[in-house]
């Protein structure tokens, strides 16, 4: 009875032990797939499961020690954010991007896609500007630094619609000083929008209200000079006869 009991526990801890070692050999078979993972991430992203897809493209980061799937994680990871609406974390994810992987083959996408997160923001009343401006920087620096990036025909269009809207801005602000008869700080402002935006679509506009300016401070001569060019380079605007008029009252 006894013999019987031990060769019972024996039997017990043999099929425990192999229990156990097959539990080991499962774990041995996981192996690692970063294409997997990455293709799981995108899935998740784009059924909104956004911290979920961050998971996995985090680990993909950590463990791919070779760096082959390592960019393509992180720009996932950007991605990731712009689509959820974070658009200053999705620029901070490719700003990593870019100082990890300055070389890679994906380095002017990451570039653009800084660019048009500042740039979808420039219809924002409190962020217009400014977001033009940054947006504006970012394009130049794409231009620069990816000179053969294959954006350069969708980004002449936005290039000029931020500058529009940088323009419009730099308007606004020297005529409202203009109106609160602050004459030189009016005048700061118009002549640096004209010779930063020589082609402003309201150039016209901001030399007529330079004129007026330097008149208002007893600057006859630099008023006239803007007067004339008004009406020498833009003849066919409506706003050339009454830059004569003016044009005329200090000779």
């Amino acid at each position: 009875m006894r013999e019987v009991r031990v060769l019972c526990i024996l039997c017990s801890l043999f099929f425990t032990l192999i229990s156990c070692g097959g539990a080991k050999e499962i774990k041995k078979e996981e192996i690692f797939d970063p294409e997997k993972h990455l293709a799981k991430a995108d899935k998740l992203v784009g059924e909104r499961e956004y911290e979920e897809a961050r998971k996995l493209l985090l680990e993909v980061k950590n463990r791919d020690t070779a760096k082959k799937h390592a960019p393509q994680a992180q720009l996932k990871l950007a991605d990731s954010y712009i689509r959820e609406g974070d658009i200053e974390i999705g620029i901070e994810e490719y700003k990593r991007f870019l100082d990890l992987y300055p070389d890679n083959q994906y380095a002017s996408y990451a570039q653009y896609q800084i660019a048009m997160a500042y740039y979808s923001q420039i219809e924002s009343p409190d962020r217009g500007s400014g977001a033009a401006q940054k947006a504006l920087h970012e394009f130049i620096r794409l231009k620069e630094l990816y000179p053969r990036n294959p954006y350069r025909e969708v980004m002449g269009i936005r290039v000029e619609k931020a500058k529009n809207v940088i323009a419009d801005g730099e308007f606004m602000v020297g005529e409202f000083y203009y109106k609160k008869e602050s004459y030189d700080a009016a005048i700061e402002r118009l002549e640096g929008l004209l010779k930063r935006f020589p082609d402003y679509k309201k150039a016209d506009n901001a030399l007529l209200l330079l004129g007026r300016s330097y008149k208002a401070i007893k600057m006859n001569d630099k008023a006239k000079e803007a007067f004339n060019k008004l009406i020498e380079k833009y003849p066919a605007s409506k706003l050339a006869p009454a830059a004569k008029k003016e044009a005329e009252k200090l000779k």
